[in-house]
């Protein structure tokens, strides 16, 4: 019993190298390192040169025997060893297996990938020097004996063995189990004798093993999962099983005249497993035999005791003065407690959390932001270094001696020839360091996906017991010696041709980096040149639009402020003087300036600059000759200055198009009598530096534009056309603008005293009321003529008018005015006209009240008004839109004025009378979000205004009854079986409602609508209707109900009980509707639920665990099935297999042994075969959870289809049919063309539901060479 893993990202090299590829599985990678790490494996395949492999560029010559496997081992093993990168591709050896995308994703056992894997290379291997590696490393040799008692005679059988698979139920370590396996006896007797061949009789006898030859490498796999017979469940072992770093197996071998060190094996690798039977993930512990790896101990196992001591009593010291919500101070500590006064970024959250035991997310995120923008604001505490990948203390940076991996900002791209040689260096102690004491011990690293952890021997002894334990164990012999050319020598054994690959390839890496660190490191910065800036009111200005102002600079943010000084003074050369650079922004006012770089020797990075950044160049005191104000409180404000402009040519200038020339650079004309100016003012300005800056008295008034809500005046802009503005008292002339909370936008009216004595301006106390002067007074009305004819004739019969008009003039006068001054009084006389206004899109809105005043209307001066045919509501009115019958289509709205108190019973009934028809059976809905006809208005007793019905509404009148409360509409479905119309002899199995339907179908012509079913039997649905009935009535009210239905009408049955009503969903049958009592509520049903109905030849009255299945018995012998019968299983007392079983033996009259059961899945054409099967249970959990058809995996319900094989005369356990096979070979098609991106085609809904993927066994395809 095998578990089921889960993918993770990688696998791992100590030296940080990992394989880059996520597709590989837990289990590929961890058993790719075990191999690459025995050293002798990698160096046996590296003596195989391309004389014997060929070369990778032939494999596509014809007749080239190219070893691909071999090859690309060798060229992975070279990498993980010569090049410097962090990842380490292996979608190259994957492809040389065999596999797709998908096939490198499957889990497998590893103790399976460890034998295929190994057996592909050795077929690989044929014919050449190494085709006995995998024989002369890991292959052994197992001696079975069986002694005959009686006669002496010993019989033997010698087996070979890549593994050695050893128990673990019942045994507490790896030697015990041994003990067991070569050492005790196995005795024949009793009921179990031995048959011997010299004694030629049954005899007692005694079985032993003994290991006759030992492989170089040993690999043990420990049976960690197993099958409880008892519980018929899967388990995995998890209790306590050691096993030693050495063993010596004399104890289990044949021979055991040689010296120890032939027997002698050390562990160097652990495969373990974390999880259970059903689901895990795999990783490794390894050891560095040749020491290539940057094996890092631990500070404790580094300092003596007194060293650890006084540790201890510093830490508990320094302690309890960190501030714990002070998140300056704790990561101070943290950096400062570094022995390389440093912290990586991505391990500094970590470290924080074991410092305060909570995250940086949960505790100071909320006040302080992001990790790093915290750290980028303290700039002035922290310096990022090694490209940003450190931070460190800024009074004490980390320095080369202490941290070689981290190097200070200003490094630089090392040469490229130096590349190749960097795995190799970095192995070395350079020249003025001390070496470093060796660790006690051997190096460890436990390899777990993308994470490389360097452990303790002693910590092997953790995966002893629990769900994360060792699952397999790799020995190799203590006498095979390593080389001491082969220690830190990562090049040793590799063949030329790979190093200079590994070359290359680092040359590629390294101008990859410096490409990388060229485009992730350049800033573009914006420059902005003072001479062509200007100071205006405070504000810096462009002089004009001058694109030399403005300058656009690409540079490297590693660089210093003084780097960035002196590249700009090369590109200035006519600059004289001190060079300053202010960070600025540009704001809708002008240019802003915040702070100024002063410290050249910081990096743009630390100095907070990023891309797109604007910076201001200048001399640091003053532009123009005047001075700059720097900061967030002197940020400009860009506000909107209105001033009076009253002048007696005003029309003539505006018929003639032409601008006053009062009006400056920038400003606007709000027509006659006010112009509007944006000037920008610095934001620490006083009120009254802004009125000395516009030139104006200490006498003039300013004011802010005053807006009001609903119930008060209407502000500028709106209906009447006046607007109000707060004056500003005396007082806030000396608050700055920033103190008064004025924005970008905001107006600002300018007034003189004397400006009082126009019409236009009114003061009461701190208000002041501008009126829009007389020449903007109007408002246009046009007639729209309703008269046959294209849109050009109708467009000239419009005629249009200004009207004179004010705010307080009522709309009725501006309709009589307009009548009159287009001289429509004949047109218009005894019939009804009223002004209605347009909207953007020119829909025509409901009339305005003419009895309100256009102020009171919201009808804004210097617009257009309609005058249509029609009545004017009154204020205590509504104007509706109706319609008869269906949702309303342009153009065909109906219009009525009705009172706003008015029911929704009256409402309707001047509807009716508007449209001549009379009756009661009719009712009122209204439209939803998507102008369809939506719900009824239920409380016909209840006013348009309780329900909200605004004006201008549309309204549906619907021909019906008011349906009740809680109603449901309801798609009705007959099932029609058309066996009688297929074969004479099953004639008798329909009812003979079901003939009368049939007959009824065939002659009505209303049911066009038709779906095939398949349920094991010819059928198929019709559909009859609909219903609409209330949530409150019963099952037995609605089959009343349906056979109401015209469809329906000549069916005959003699109760409702004879009818049986499914519930449907996607086009098949769901479940049966029970209970002829249970209201449909408790049922379930809402509107829009399709029900399907099935006459019956007697009544039927389903309990509700009784389940209605379509069961078929196979033909024997046959790939095909008898008809299918329909079968009650009552599963209230028992729903197990076994009950199902015993029910079917019982309708058969066989027996329930001989009956093999299987579920059919229509929508995947396949059949889930029905066996005895026990749950999975939690060892916390005490009760056995009970055997269900209902729940998972099988979830049998109403309609399901059964298939029986009856083993006693069908030896064919496969359920499958040829039109299974067919339908299996659609949605393969199907599967196929979603992949290139085409659309299937359609096969009677087929392939609704994506199929899953079938299992199959790992496999490696591997080429002929023999």
């Amino acid at each position: 019993m095998l578990p089921q893993l889960s993918a993770p990202d990688a696998a791992v090299h100590p030296r940080v190298q990992r394989y880059d590829q996520p597709a590989l599985p837990s289990v590929q990678q961890v058993h790719i390192n075990a191999s690459f790490f025995s050293a002798v494996f990698a160096e046996e395949l590296f003596n195989l040169g391309p004389e014997e492999l060929g070369c990778l560029e032939d494999r596509d010559e014809p007749g080239a025997k190219v070893r691909v496997i071999p090859l690309e081992l060798q060229r992975l093993f070279s990498r993980l060893l010569l090049v410097d990168h962090q990842s380490a591709s292996t979608t190259d050896l994957t492809d040389s297996f065999g596999w797709n995308s998908s096939e490198g994703t499957n889990q497998h056992d590893v103790q399976e990938l460890n034998r295929i894997l190994f057996s592909a290379l050795e077929h690989s291997l044929v014919g050449t020097s190494g085709s006995t590696l995998i024989q002369r490393l890991y292959h052994g040799t197992i001696v079975n004996s069986i002694e005959c008692k009686e006669c002496g005679n010993v019989s033997q059988r010698k087996e070979d063995f890549l593994d050695l698979t050893v128990c673990v139920c019942g045994v507490s370590s790896l030697e015990e189990a041994l003990w067991n396996m070569f050492v005790e006896e196995e005795l024949f007797e009793g009921n179990n004798l031995y048959r011997c061949a010299q004694c030629s009789r049954l005899v007692t006898a005694a079985k032993s093993a003994k290991l006759k030859q030992l492989p170089p490498f040993m690999t043990m796999s420990l049976l960690r999962f197993s099958f409880d017979f008892a519980k018929c469940e899967r388990y995995k072992e998890t209790g306590r099983y050691s096993f030693p770093l050495t063993i010596n197996l004399r104890p289990f071998c044949e021979q055991t005249d040689a010296e120890d060190s032939d027997f002698t094996y050390d562990l160097f690798s652990v495969i373990i497993h974390k999880g259970g039977c059903y689901g895990g993930h795999y990783h490794v512990y390894i050891r560095d035999i040749d020491e290539l790896g940057l094996w890092e101990p631990l500070e404790e196992d580094c300092k003596p005791k007194t060293q650890k001591k006084i540790k201890e009593e510093v830490k508990e010291s320094s302690e309890p003065n960190l501030q714990e919500d002070d998140p300056l101070s704790i990561i101070t500590a943290i950096i400062a407690q570094e022995s390389s006064k440093s912290v990586l970024l991505d391990q500094l959250g970590q470290k924080l959390m074991d410092k305060t035991g909570s995250s940086w997310s949960k505790r100071f995120r909320k006040h302080h932001g992001p990790i790093g923008k915290f750290l980028q604001s303290h700039n002035d505490v922290f310096i990022l270094v090694s490209n940003g990948t450190r931070v460190a203390l800024k009074a004490n940076p980390p320095s080369p001696v202490t941290d070689a991996s981290a190097p200070s900002e200003q490094t630089t791209s090392s040469e490229p020839s130096a590349a190749p040689d960097r795995a190799a260096s970095d192995l070395q102690p350079e020249a003025n360091q001390k070496p470093q004491p060796k660790p006690e011990g051997s190096h460890w690293f436990d390899l777990n996906d993308s994470t490389v952890t360097s452990i303790r021997e002693s910590d092997i002894e953790k995966q002893f017991q629990g769900k994360e334990s060792a699952y397999m164990l790799f020995y190799r012999k203590t006498q095979l010696q390593r080389p001491s050319e082969a220690l830190n020598n990562p090049q040793y054994k590799v063949p030329s041709q790979l190093i200079q690959l590994a070359q290359d390839e680092n040359r590629r890496l390294q101008q990859m980096r410096e490409e990388f660190e060229a485009a992730n490191n350049t800033l573009e910065l914006h420059l902005h040149l003072a001479p062509f800036y200007k100071m205006v009111n405070g504000v810096l200005q462009p002089v004009g639009k001058d694109p030399a102002g403005s300058v656009n600079l690409s540079f490297d943010r590693r660089k210093t402020v003084g780097d960035l000084r002196i590249t700009i003074y090369q590109m200035q050369e006519l600059w004289e003087g001190d060079m300053a650079l202010s960070v600025a922004k540009s704001l809708p006012a002008g240019l802003h300036l915040y702070n100024t770089l002063t410290d050249d020797s910081v990096s743009l990075y630390s100095a907070g600059i990023h891309t797109n950044t604007d910076l201001f160049v200048w001399n640091g005191k003053e532009v123009c000759g005047a001075g700059v104000r720097t900061g967030a409180e002197w940020e400009p404000v860009l506000l909107t200055v209105v001033r009076p402009f009253i002048d007696e040519d005003v029309e003539q200038e505006a018929q003639n198009g032409a601008k006053s020339e009062k009006c400056s650079a920038g400003s606007e004309n709000v027509g006659p009598g006010l112009k509007r100016e944006a000037r920008g003012f610095a934001g620490g300005a006083t009120l009254g530096e802004v009125r000395e800056a516009l030139g104006e008295q200490r006498g003039s008034l300013l004011c802010q534009e005053h807006k009001r809500g609903e119930g008060g005046v209407l502000g500028a802009g709106e209906g009447g056309g006046a607007s109000g503005w707060r004056v500003f008292p005396p007082d806030d002339m000396q608050r700055t603008l920033k103190e008064l909370s004025l924005k970008d936008g905001d107006a600002l009216l300018v007034l003189e005293p004397d400006s009082f004595d126009s019409s236009v301006f009114t003061r009461d106390g701190d208000m002041v009321t501008v009126t829009t002067p007389s020449d903007c007074r109007w408002l246009q009305v046009e007639f729209r003529p309703q008269i046959k004819g294209g849109k050009e004739e109708q467009e000239e019969q419009r005629k249009k008018v200004k009207v004179p008009a004010t705010g307080n003039m009522l709309l009725c006068e501006v309709k009589q005015r307009a009548i009159e001054e287009l001289q429509l009084q004949e047109e218009t006389l005894g019939a009804a006209y009223c002004l209605r206004q347009v909207d953007c899109s020119g829909k025509l809105l409901p009339p305005v009240f003419e009895e309100l005043s256009v102020r009171d209307a919201g009808v804004r001066l210097m617009t257009t008004l309609t005058l249509c045919p029609g009545n004017a509501p009154k204020e205590s009115q509504l104007f509706l839109h109706f319609t008869v019958g269906s949702a309303p289509s342009t153009g065909m709205e109906m219009d009525i004025i009705v009172e706003k108190t008015c029911t929704v019973k009256e409402c309707l009934k001047a509807m009716l009378d508007a449209v001549g028809l009379d009756g009661t059976s009719w009712h009122l809905r209204r439209l939803d979000w998507c102008e369809e006809v939506g719900e009824p208005l239920m409380d016909e007793d209840a006013s348009l205004s309780e329900l909200k019905i605004g004006n201008g509404e549309t309204l549906v009148v619907t021909e019906g009854l008011l349906p009740p409360k809680g109603f449901l509409k309801l798609s009705v479905w007959l099932y029609v079986d058309l066996r009688p119309m297929e074969t004479d002899c099953s004639r008798s199995e329909t009812s003979p409602a079901e003939q009368q339907t049939q007959g009824a179908e065939a002659t009505d012509g209303s049911c066009a609508q038709s779906i095939s079913l398949c349920v094991g039997n010819a059928a198929e649905l019709r559909d009859v209707g609909k219903v609409e009935i209330s949530d409150d009535a019963t099952l037995e009210d609605l089959k009343t109900q349906v056979l109401t239905l015209p469809a329906l009408q000549d069916a005959c049955f003699p109760i409702t009980s004879f009818l049986r009503v499914w519930q449907m969903e996607g086009g098949r049958l769901t479940r049966i509707l029970r209970g002829q009592q249970l209201t449909l509520r408790k049922l379930k049903l809402t509107t829009g639920t399709d029900l399907c109905v099935q006459g019956l030849l007697k009544e039927e009255e389903l309990g509700p665990k009784q389940v209605l299945l379509n069961i078929k018995m196979g033909v024997p012998g046959e790939r095909s099935y008898y008809p299918a019968e329909e079968l009650v299983w009552d599963a209230s007392h028992d729903s197990s297999p076994r009950s199902l079983r015993t029910c079917l033996a019982a309708h058969y009259g066989l027996s329930p042994d001989s009956l093999l059961l299987a579920k059919h899945q229509p929508e995947k054409h396949a059949w889930e075969e029905i066996s005895n099967w026990t749950h999975q249970v939690s060892k916390k959990k005490k009760k056995k959870k009970a055997e269900s058809l209902l729940g998972p995996p099988f979830h049998l319900r109403d309609g399901d289809v059964i298939g029986i094989k009856n083993l006693l005369i069908d030896n064919n356990r496969d359920f499958v049919t040829a039109e299974d096979q067919q339908g299996q070979q659609r949605l393969r098609e199907q599967a196929e063309q979603r992949r290139k991106g085409e659309q299937p085609a359609a096969s009677n809904g087929a392939g609704k539901t994506k199929s899953r993927k079938l299992e199959v066994p790992l496999s490696i395809s591997v080429g002929v060479f023999r």
